[in-house]
């Protein structure tokens, strides 16, 4: 039977109130936290004109990329597939156009995370992001945690403390447009790209949960995807992998200083809302993830961190108490040569009031450790500071070299998360977990 204690529908209605402000649904179309569909002003921030809004641009996008729809893997319903939904699904979802019949996964294993005749982006995505030069977005502290993407050769930084609250950011950069994501209750950033099949899709906060992990729809085909794989579970679009642009969780001190000339997601997002307060206050300290309906695998505790990294079939779990001491680890997923390196004062969003004041869990980064066709080996040099032993270069812990022979050279991150424990073993139980010879 299905856990939904009193608890647990309290805190779902708290974070629909606290993320969206007051804003309503119908039909899956977006407004705004004073409901007229226009942009407010926060308290606090730059100034509009000084902020820059890559999606407010007639400039086409670029159509030849992204990913191709695949029937991989999806079950066919005959009959009415409504009919066998759980009552909750079933009335949550009665306005959506989604294709009940064509799924990869059990929809029972749906819950309803935030209650409502019509969920869907209840938690309202952001669709038209405004940003300012990292060096100005002074309303943040260096050990606040945000989304770190590195792609086209720009450089963003995405605040948890506005992803929290929103959990997708439909952004683009240059002519590939992105979804830039964040399940807090999972504790997964994931950037996509929203290409499929020649057409752009606008993702949105379904209002529905599988294994606690946030399930996305999108606009074109109201198809369900699963957030933490980015690939749709259930609709038209039902076995199709979105293409995964690599994303840390990085503090901001460190973004900022590695790299200047990056962008940060503005507060003035129009929303109203007061970021940086916490609506998932104690939840990382708690010993039970929220709305998972399954026994956590008792390897770990639940809500302990890991670095998950997946390239191609393979997938392994780097437990955060374990890269916390050797700080360094050099291994090889598939045929991948990866370097995870661990530091930082990086604050724990999900837990202290202000996010600001969370305790410091650090950050952990996944990255190819190939450059110019050598494979380096990488050890911790104390200081968040790191060497490689081909040519005793010195590396900061985002990937870029600060002194020695390699000086300048960035290394490329590869797919990866900072995903709680359950999570991973929740959604790779075939994966592997990495331990110390």
């Amino acid at each position: 039977m299905r856990r939904r204690s009193l608890a647990a529908l309290v805190l779902a209605f708290a974070l629909t109130a606290a993320a969206c402000g007051g804003s309503s649904v119908d039909g899956g179309d977006s407004v705004t936290a004073d409901g007229s569909g226009s942009a407010t002003t926060d308290g606090g921030g730059s100034d509009r004109d000084e902020l820059v809004s890559p999606t407010e641009t007639d400039r086409p996008f670029d159509l030849t990329g992204g990913a191709t729809s695949s029937t991989d893997d999806v079950t066919v319903v005959d009959g009415d597939p409504r009919a066998s939904l759980d009552d909750r699904i079933r009335n949550a979802t009665e306005r959506w156009e989604t294709d009940w019949s064509r799924r990869t996964v059990d929809p029972d294993e749906f819950l309803v995370g935030i209650p409502a005749v019509d969920p869907r982006d209840r938690i309202p995505p952001i669709d038209t992001p405004r940003f300012e030069p990292i060096d100005a977005a002074d309303w943040l502290e260096d050990r606040e945690p945000g989304a770190l993407v590195q792609f086209n050769d720009e450089v963003r930084f995405y605040p948890l403390s506005i992803l929290t609250r929103h959990e997708i950011v439909n952004d683009r950069y240059g002519d590939v447009p992105v979804a830039v994501t964040f399940c807090p209750l999972c504790n997964t950033a994931l950037t996509f790209d929203r290409r499929v099949d020649g057409e752009v899709l606008r993702f949105g906060v379904s209002g529905l949960l599988r294994k606690s992990d946030l399930v996305m729809w999108d606009d074109a085909t109201t198809s369900l995807w699963q957030q933490i794989t980015g690939e749709a579970v259930v609709g038209e679009l039902a076995g199709t992998q979105l293409e995964i642009i690599s994303t840390a969780i990085v503090s901001y001190g460190e973004a900022r200083d590695a790299f200047p000339q990056a962008l940060s997601l503005a507060q003035d997002t129009g929303f109203g809302i007061n970021y940086g307060t916490n609506p998932y206050r104690s939840y990382s300290s708690s010993d039970q993830p929220f709305l998972f309906d399954e026994e956590p695998d008792p390897r770990f505790p639940a809500l302990s961190r890991v670095v998950g990294v997946s390239i191609g079939d393979v997938d392994r779990a780097y437990p955060f108490d374990l890269i916390s001491e050797e700080r360094a680890v050099n291994d090889v997923v598939g045929e991948t040569p990866i370097a995870v390196l661990w530091g930082g004062d990086t604050a724990d969003a999900l837990d202290s009031a202000s996010i600001a004041a969370g305790d410091a869990i650090g950050t952990g980064i996944a990255f190819d450790r190939r450059v110019d066709g050598e494979t380096l080996t990488f050890s911790a040099a104390g200081d968040d500071r790191f060497t490689d032993e081909e040519t005793s270069s010195t590396w900061n812990l985002l990937g870029q070299a600060i002194d020695g022979s390699l000086q300048g050279e960035q290394l490329e991150t590869v797919n990866h998360r900072n995903e709680f424990w359950f999570a991973w073993a929740g959604f790779f139980p075939e994966g592997e977990v990495y331990a110390r010879e």
